[in-house]
C-alpha cells in the first residue's frame, strides 16, 4: 500500500473504534427506553427539524429506504410518530411526532447528548471542534 492508503486505513480503523466506543455508551440508555439508535435519530430529526418525508428522514438518519419504513412502522406502532398526507399533494406522506413522541424525546435528548459528551470526554473542546470540521469534509451534508 502507498503512504496515503496506509494513513487512510489507519484513520478509518481509529474512527470506527471511536464510534463503537461512543455507541457502547449511548445504547444502554436508548435500550432502556425501547429505542434503537436509528429510532432515536428519527425522533430527534423530526423534533429538531419538524415533519419530514421518509426519504428525508432516511437521508438525515443515515439509513436505507427499506430500513426507514421498518423504523417508522415500529415508531408508529408505539404511538411516537404518525404518518399524514399533505393536503397539497395527497400522494406525499410526511412523518410527524405525536405528543407521546415529543414527551419521550424532549427529556431523553439531553440525557443522550450527555452520554455522547461522556463518550467523547477524552477530547478538549478545541479537539471536538477540529474533529467536527475534519469529519464534515468526508460528508458534504
Amino acid at each position: 500500500m502507498d503512504a496515503q492508503t496506509t494513513a487512510a486505513w489507519d484513520a478509518y480503523r481509529k474512527l470506527l473504534r471511536g464510534v463503537r466506543a461512543v455507541i457502547a455508551r449511548i445504547e444502554p440508555r436508548l435500550a432502556a427506553f425501547g429505542l434503537t439508535a436509528t429510532q432515536f435519530g428519527v425522533l430527534e430529526v423530526i423534533w429538531h427539524s419538524g415533519p419530514a418525508s421518509q426519504r428525508e428522514l432516511g437521508r438525515k438518519a443515515l439509513t436505507s429506504p427499506g430500513n426507514m419504513t421498518d423504523v417508522v412502522d415500529k415508531l408508529e406502532e408505539r404511538g411516537l410518530v404518525r404518518r399524514t398526507r399533505l393536503p397539497a399533494d395527497r400522494r406525499a406522506i410526511q412523518v410527524e411526532l405525536t405528543q407521546a413522541g415529543r414527551s419521550l424525546i424532549e427529556p431523553l435528548f439531553e440525557q443522550h447528548a450527555g452520554d455522547v459528551a461522556a463518550g467523547m470526554r477524552g477530547l478538549t473542546p478545541l479537539e471536538l471542534e477540529q474533529l467536527a470540521d475534519l469529519l464534515a469534509k468526508l460528508s458534504p451534508e
